[in-house]
């Protein structure tokens, strides 16, 4: 990128769509989509599966089964989209047949995603989408994954898994020392621990690395003052992450970390101990920023290092209650009578919006980041509320649009509120949020 060239970025959370948005006809929607097309560059977590529901549904999915019409990406491309990070917990919510059904469509269209790939390789490759004004490469991971959802690699006689690009990591419940002599005395009374030794020496498992960790049902143990969880990555995915970061640092001119994470602390809003120290691993790699999303919810922006990392931009379009076909599977995941329609369970597992996503106001507000950037630094941030419609009819929420009035300063309040702890201090206006001299 050249001195006098500047390029805005305009960021996105989660894209759960399933039905068309006509976002050039509606003016309610218009003011937000001509912002997201009048960027230069703009991305979107896309988390539904645009397989037309091929595929063979799988067991362990993300949660609900989301399937959607390949045509939603049509509907991203005209909503101004072109970037499309595809690592999340939904990935291979149509096994490996359904992700392979998805590329193809990604790839007919010539579009720039990342993320996930036919071998570990490919989903961990970023993708380099260039604009005169300069060329962004985007690297996409998922914390939240079932084990087996991540690609494998290639060997010289043995071909990978496609899968998600994955970023694992170890959880240690330290409890105090009562408490995990409790915890010995069942596994041992139970059998449970001498199953455990017989499995590691049969060679189909291995002790723990730290040889204070007790292990009960595959979840571990510490003694410690008071009870907590700790978590930690697996070194080995951030490694391989990391390589790509560096190549794209060399070969573009904004490098972009997108991360999907469920996990989270004390609280959903607050990320997990170990989502921090990644962000952070990744910035001094030569990432420009990293764009986290997953638990439908927004969390707080830090400046590290001059350049920002957003911990969850939350939904961006919700339509899940839209899902118009279910497997089996999911009948029984919520107790749901068979003869039920997908629109009734959704009601029922919502309990006519008393529970679930419709109850809580935190899931259908939103931010939409521009960020400006020049010589691979940033040099300006706009951050722009967004609500989905909470207390609309059900086919109607879940399309966002530009939050204005007492509704946008006061989700651009909570943002501010959520950024402090890490040190984020903003300056609100009437209908915008920059970062504060």
């Amino acid at each position: 990128m050249t001195n006098r060239s500047e390029l805005r970025l305009a960021l996105t959370g989660d894209s759960i769509i399933q039905r068309r948005l006509l976002t050039r006809e509606d003016d309610g929607l218009r003011p937000l989509f001509d912002l997201i097309r009048g960027a230069d560059i703009s991305f979107t977590n896309l988390e539904v599966l645009p397989n037309d529901f091929a595929g063979e549904p799988a067991f362990e999915c993300g949660g609900t089964h989301f399937g959607a019409p390949a045509w939603v990406l049509d509907e991203l491309i005209e909503a101004g989209f072109d970037l499309f990070a595809m690592a999340t917990n939904h990935s291979l919510d149509y096994r490996t047949s359904g992700l392979l059904r998805a590329i193809e469509e990604m790839d007919r269209r010539g579009l720039s995603y990342a993320g996930i790939g036919r071998n570990l390789e490919d989903a961990r490759r970023p993708v380099y989408h260039t604009h005169p004004n300069g060329t962004v490469a985007m690297i996409s991971c998922t914390a939240t994954l079932a084990k087996g959802q991540e690609a494998s690699a290639q060997r010289p006689d043995m071909q990978g898994r496609p899968g998600v690009n994955p970023l694992r990591h170890s959880t240690v419940y330290e409890v105090t020392a009562q408490q995990l002599a409790a915890v010995t005395e069942m596994a041992e009374q139970l059998g449970i621990e001498s199953l455990r030794q017989k499995i590691i020496q049969l060679g189909f498992g291995f002790p723990p690395d730290d040889p204070e960790i007790v292990e009960f049902e595959k979840l571990q143990f510490r003694a410690a003052e008071r009870p907590a969880v700790r978590t930690r990555l697996r070194q080995a995915d951030v490694e391989g992450i990391a390589r790509w970061v560096r190549e794209a640092r060399a070969l573009s001119d904004i490098v972009l970390v997108s991360l999907h994470a469920h996990e989270f602390g004390n609280h959903e809003e607050q990320p997990a101990e170990f989502l921090p120290v990644f962000a952070r691993r990744m910035i001094d790699e030569g990432a420009d920023l990293v764009v986290g999303h997953g638990p439908h919810l927004l969390r707080g922006m830090e400046i590290y290092r001059g350049q920002p990392i957003f911990y969850s931009l939350g939904n961006f379009i919700g339509q899940n209650e839209l899902v118009p076909r279910l497997p089996a599977d999911a009948y029984e995941r919520f107790r749901a009578d068979a003869a039920l329609t997908p629109g009734m369970l959704f009601n029922q597992r919502a309990d006519n919006d008393r529970k679930s996503f419709p109850s809580d106001r935190r899931f259908w507000e939103t931010v939409v980041p521009v960020c400006r950037f020049a010589d691979g630094r940033l040099i300006g941030l706009e951050i722009h509320p967004v609500t989905l419609g909470l207390g609309s009819k059900r086919h109607l929420r879940g399309r966002p649009r530009l939050a204005v009035g007492n509704e946008g300063r006061r989700i651009l309040d909570r943002f501010a509120a959520l950024s402090e702890p890490f040190g984020t201090r903003l300056a609100l206006g009437t209908d915008t949020a920059t970062l504060a001299a």
